[in-house]
């Protein structure tokens, strides 16, 4: 499927031919080290879009009807937010200060599940919340249950 340019700001993105609101391409965003995924906070609203407005970056779009269904129809953007989910999900399996009791990934990982599950489906979005889950585990659980509940309700949303 060619881009519609009337299809929105995050299906360009997404689909390879439109940039975020620092003037990043999703190959710019896919390509930074660790330090600056954890440093960086606007790019998440981008790589994972919601159709709900982000209380921590309110200036980010929000995804429309019309953007759900054509990310959805989109198999290159659909393929950009698979490589979203495998580099957050390298991300989180490389460091740990997010292995906390509380820290501003948690709420990053609740938007990953959500927009995997809502973009791609179940499947995606299950894998990524297993691949949490299990780095969590192994050590030692030290997330507060609370944000493990909503990544839970994310997953079953």
């Amino acid at each position: 499927m060619n881009v519609d340019r009337k299809s929105g700001p995050l299906h360009a993105y997404l689909a390879g031919s439109g940039i975020d609101g620092r003037n990043r391409t999703v190959e710019d965003v896919l390509a930074l080290p660790d330090e600056a995924l954890e440093r960086i906070h606007d790019y998440i609203q981008w790589l994972f879009p919601l159709p709900t407005r982000s209380m921590a970056q309110p200036n980010a779009p929000v995804l429309s009807e019309e953007e759900i269904a054509a990310i959805r129809a989109d198999e290159q953007a659909l393929a950009n937010l698979r490589r979203g989910a495998a580099r957050m999900r390298r991300f989180y399996e490389a460091t740990d200060d997010w292995l906390t009791w509380s820290d501003h990934n948690h709420l990053r990982i609740t938007r990953i599940i959500q927009s995997l599950k809502l973009l791609s489906g179940d499947a995606e979005a299950r894998a990524f919340h297993d691949a949490v889950m299990a780095r969590h585990e192994a050590a030692g659980s030290p997330v507060d249950p609370h944000n493990l509940g909503y990544w839970a309700r994310a997953l079953s949303g």
